[in-house]
């Protein structure tokens, strides 16, 4: 069951009447469908003190009750969480939603939408690998700790050090529930397990004094006003003490695990591989893409889209004088351009990070052109912290708290600078930052009278589909590539890389593709390095389907686009439909695509 991380909830009063005990809640509130939905997200969240900090709501406030705990990871919490899960899906059909209008039947359709689909994950006990090289509790908290948890105060400090002790705890409930997954034939492939066991190593390698759960602690001691030295110091030992006899002992035991199940690991990479792989891979796509498509339907569309890509790259290329070789072959002699790379040291860090903030400024200053809505909360663009950057994606990005206390982030990783040559950032920069997910994340959280699940966007063909959108009407709307033929060459081997996502992710998990097989593909059809492309097949392999998302919902949305353009022709306003389609927040593509049907005909008869 994977349950945990599925529902961001705890509204102030909801914490509140959760804490006075969930029995009383309709006392208090009439029964609707966002008090209905607020419910359950609040009750969720009470035991979730990871998603409660994450959300920076009430963290360091005298309402402070979870900021120095962390989950319960054990078997019985997922079980427990799922009969919860169940009744409160059987007490939202006490509404007959054929009564419900405008955003209150919104909410009903989307909140039930995603608890069936949660609770039809949740009833595979075992369904993939719950550490590995880039999540789970290992990879996860360790950032969690050093960039979530926010220390303002010595009681914020003392919080932090109960949460380093907690880890240790956390780490032995993960490594009986890896025990329990071996058990019943679910381990990872060899080169997972390999490269878990390496994310681990490196974590711990420089004992606890130099682990960034301390080293991190230390500038931010500073950053408290008359915290004495002695204190600092003592801070700073008892930190150690808890990473030293807690964390590193944790590791160590997940480590020896690892390399005993690596004695019998195969090396295939599908999820068809574990017991009742295949159903388990048919619902993550559901899932994932939000549609009923099958996995054949979805590795034919991303066949069809790489064909369209590679001949717009094509035509950049010969445009550019690039004749000689495969489309792969001329991007990668792009990609290894010294003209086209930031210096792999320290300063030139700093000069890709300046690039990219310069980049940023100059779409906001176009945004108001486009979108009705521009975020208030500001954004952040920072370094993949090092620790992590071996694993993780070349960028990501980490919503604002609701309560404005922690900006928008996008996390690039520098690891090698030449992985993300300068003709390739501004599409990142677009789909990650503005107009992308940060306009997403931070447009639903402005909305108004929902309940808070509406907020959080836990829907990747809507959020993923969006930001890959975004990064095409930067060119066909925003003309942001008019002087630079190069940057728009990186926006198509971004879509490239997204296509190519469909065809190698079907194809490992449904067609039974190997690893080399899936890399050779990409490879082929990208340009991107061996290293990255071997991080992303990899990713794909203990993610099934969610690479599937990000293309499945970019052509829903231009297909409802285009279908809004033929059908109000002169009448049909850009930035309203953006607004229309961010205003709702994320949502399944079946109920997105009711809305904006809904909007053509208001706006036609309007």
């Amino acid at each position: 069951m994977r349950i945990l991380g599925k529902i961001f909830g705890g509204l102030l009063a909801l914490i509140l009447l959760a804490i006075a005990g969930a029995s009383v809640w309709f006392w208090f509130y009439p029964v609707t469908v966002n008090n209905a939905v607020n419910k359950f997200t609040a009750e969720f969240a009470m035991e979730t003190p990871e998603l409660l900090t994450g959300l920076g709501m009430i963290d360091n406030t005298p309402l402070d009750f979870h900021s120095g705990k962390l989950s319960d990871y054990t078997k019985a919490r997922e079980t427990k969480s799922l009969a919860r899960l169940k009744k409160s899906r059987a007490s939202m059909d006490r509404f007959n939603p054929e009564k419900l209008k405008g955003q209150e039947k919104l909410s009903w359709e989307i909140s039930t939408w995603f608890l069936d689909d949660i609770i039809a994950q949740a009833e595979f006990d075992y369904s993939g690998y719950r550490v590995n090289q880039i999540s789970g509790p290992t990879v996860d908290l360790p950032q969690f700790l050093t960039d979530t948890h926010v220390i303002k105060n010595e009681k914020s400090v003392k919080r932090y050090i109960s949460r380093l002790n907690e880890f240790g705890r956390v780490l032995d409930e993960t490594k009986a529930r890896v025990e329990d997954d071996r058990a019943h034939g679910v381990t990872p492939p060899d080169f997972i397990i390999a490269k878990a066991i390496n994310v681990m190593n490196t974590f711990i390698e420089g004992g606890a004094e130099n682990n960034p759960l301390v080293t991190t602690l230390r500038p931010k001691l500073d950053k408290i006003e008359g915290l004495s030295a002695e204190k600092k110091t003592a801070y700073i030992e008892e930190a150690t003490s808890a990473v030293n006899d807690n964390v590193i002992p944790g590791y160590l035991a997940m480590i020896a695990l690892f390399e005993d199940m690596a004695k019998t690991a195969t090396h295939d990479a599908g999820i068809w591989r574990i017991p009742d792989g295949e159903k388990i891979y048919a619902a993550a796509l559901h899932s994932n893409t939000t549609t009923d498509m099958t996995a054949d339907e979805i590795h034919e569309i991303g066949l069809s889209e790489v064909a369209r890509i590679k001949a717009e790259m094509e035509a950049i290329l010969v445009a550019q004088g690039l004749t000689e070789g495969s489309v792969s072959d001329r991007v990668k002699q792009l990609m290894a351009d010294p003209a086209q790379q930031f210096a792999n040291t320290d300063e030139g860090r700093k000069e890709m990070l300046a690039y990219l903030v310069e980049l940023n400024e100059g779409m906001m200053a176009k945004a108001p052109d486009y979108f009705i809505t521009i975020p208030t909360q500001p954004l952040e663009i920072v370094r993949v912290p090092e620790y992590s950057q071996d694993s993780s994606p070349g960028g990501y990005y980490n919503p604002p708290a609701l309560d404005g206390s922690r900006p928008g982030r996008f996390y690039i990783n520098q690891k090698n600078t030449a992985d993300n040559p300068r003709w390739t950032l501004p599409t990142l920069l677009y789909h990650e930052g503005a107009p992308g997910h940060h306009f997403q994340l931070s447009a639903s959280q402005l909305i108004k009278n929902v309940p808070l699940l509406r907020k959080v966007s836990p829907f990747n063909a809507y959020s993923e589909g969006w930001a890959l959108y975004s990064e095409r009407i930067a060119k066909t709307d925003m003309n942001m590539y008019a002087e630079d033929p190069l940057g728009d060459l990186g926006r198509l081997q971004a879509e490239m890389f997204r296509a190519v996502r469909l065809v190698v992710d079907t194809g490992m998990h449904a067609k039974r593709w190997s690893r080399e097989q899936a890399i050779a593909y990409m490879l082929d059809n990208t340009g991107n390095t061996e290293d990255e492309v071997t991080r992303e097949i990899e990713r794909y392999v203990v993610w099934p389907g969610q690479a599937t998302a990000y293309k499945t919902g970019q052509l829903a949305i231009l297909r409802m686009r285009a279908k809004a353009e033929a059908a109000l022709g002169d009448k049909f306003d850009l930035k309203q439909f953006h607004e229309l389609i961010l205003g709702n927040g994320a949502m399944p593509l079946g109920i997105l695509e009711k809305t904006v049907d809904a909007w053509i005909a208001e706006e036609k008869s309007s």
